[in-house]
């Protein structure tokens, strides 16, 4: 009986894998166009494109309507005969940089770009100005003894004498 059920749970869990390691495209069979040199274009363009609703999915990927909408004004697009610049460059002037998965290196988006290169050098900075602080503290054992002076050396002398003398005689 476990033997059995061991085999009915490996073949459930491989079954969840498979499904998960297949794409989930959300392209339905009506869009897809019958040239395959435009629908590899299609889909190539549909990769770089955000879903306005998801904001994080491709229209590729995305179920939702708006995806679709936009899936199909890109097909439109390519049935007329712009080429993929004119349709990303078309997409962008409608809905703006926002449209796009990898937005284009501007003015309006420079901090988009530049950010993470900025808070990296920042951290750097950091890093650098921490570690000659680091290095200028003094050691922990404290600043370098002074030379003791005649006196003190002499006074010094007679404690540790008397110290000697009197461990010595104490048995």
């Amino acid at each position: 009986m476990s033997v059995m059920r061991h085999r009915w749970i490996s073949i459930l869990l491989f079954a969840i894998v498979l499904m998960g390691a297949s794409p989930a495209f959300a392209v339905q069979p009506d869009e897809i166009l019958p040239d395959p040199a435009l629908e590899t274009r299609a889909r190539t363009l549909s990769r770089e494109l955000r879903c306005m609703v998801c904001q994080n999915q491709s229209i590729d990927d995305s179920d939702a309507p708006l995806a679709r909408d936009l899936r199909l004004l890109v097909r439109e697009r390519l049935k007329a005969g712009d080429s993929d610049t004119q349709v990303l460059d078309f997409l962008t002037v409608r809905y703006g940089q926002f449209v796009l998965l990898r937005p284009r290196f501007g003015w309006d988006t420079a901090l988009l770009w530049l950010a993470p290169a900025g808070v990296l050098l920042i951290g750097a900075g950091a890093l650098v100005v921490l570690l000659r602080r680091r290095r200028r503290m003094p050691d922990s054992t404290g600043p370098e003894p002074s030379k003791l002076t005649a006196a003190e050396s002499g006074r010094l002398a007679e404690l540790l004498g008397k110290s000697g003398r009197s461990t010595a005689k104490s048995p």
